[in-house]
């Protein structure tokens, strides 16, 4: 690594850990998509896994009065299914797919009727957005935009959703690191990055966190919910240009 990339990489980590404290999302997704661009699959999934956990980690912390327990518990039964299924396919995604993938994320969110009443609060679906969140964190790196169609619905506050959703992340990162870090790392023999490039962006993670917090404290909720979904329409509509051009270039 370059002086020079490991000093955009930095920036751009500052930059979406605010976005990721001010929306609970949308920042996740540009990381990803800067790494997957940046840098190999393996080594994209792992860096991003390690950011974002400490990213969403501290987030957790730092609003911890507001973390309702037994939703993340709830959701965690459903992530481990979708370990155990990719455990087993042991499928690991190209450039492509995860730019295909990342970008057709949000218009999926926003086209799930909310006639289908899926509150996180209600019984059974949490388990069932654990589920679906961690298998399309394992293909794409990121699930946010889906993870919250199960939060927009709910009785919970702004303060609720972005610290509930900061634990239920880390744990879906954290099992991104177990699964392609130990148990698909023979089939990423491209995923080593140098130590340092770790231990370098956590505390980035943790700054960006903190001014997004920030923010965050001074938004009203209708601000908030609108801008989180402009961001993530133009978003989504360039990683699907990415994606495509890739596949039309082979």
């Amino acid at each position: 690594m370059t002086p020079m990339l490991a000093v955009i990489t930095s920036i751009v980590v500052v930059v979406t850990a605010t976005l990721s404290g001010i929306f609970g999302m949308a920042g996740g997704m540009i990381l990803m998509a800067f790494l997957t661009f940046t840098y190999s699959v393996g080594a994209a999934m792992m860096l991003h896994g390690v950011t974002q956990a400490v990213s969403n980690g501290y987030r957790a912390v730092i609003n911890r009065n507001d973390i309702v327990w037994w939703l993340v518990a709830t959701n965690m039964a459903g992530s481990l299914a979708a370990l155990a299924l990719f455990m087993v396919v042991s499928f690991v995604p190209d450039k492509a797919t995860v730019y295909l993938v990342l970008g057709a994320i949000p218009f999926v969110a926003f086209a799930i009727p909310k006639s289908w009443g899926l509150d996180i609060t209600k019984p059974f679906v949490a388990p069932a957005c654990g589920f679906v969140v961690t298998a399309l964190t394992l293909t794409a790196g990121v699930a946010g935009p889906i993870l919250d169609v199960f939060f927009v619905q709910s009785p919970l506050t702004r303060h609720q959703i972005v610290a509930t959703k900061a634990v239920t992340q880390t744990l879906q990162h954290l099992t991104k690191l177990l699964y392609f870090g130990v148990l698909a790392a023979h089939l990423l023999p491209d995923a080593d990055l140098p130590w340092w490039v770790y231990v370098m962006v956590a505390p980035l993670a943790m700054i960006g966190t903190t001014l997004g917090k920030m923010v965050l404290d001074r938004m009203q909720d209708g601000h908030f919910k609108t801008w989180s979904r402009y961001i993530l329409i133009v978003l989504g509509a360039l990683l699907i240009w990415q994606g495509l051009s890739l596949l039309l270039g082979r």
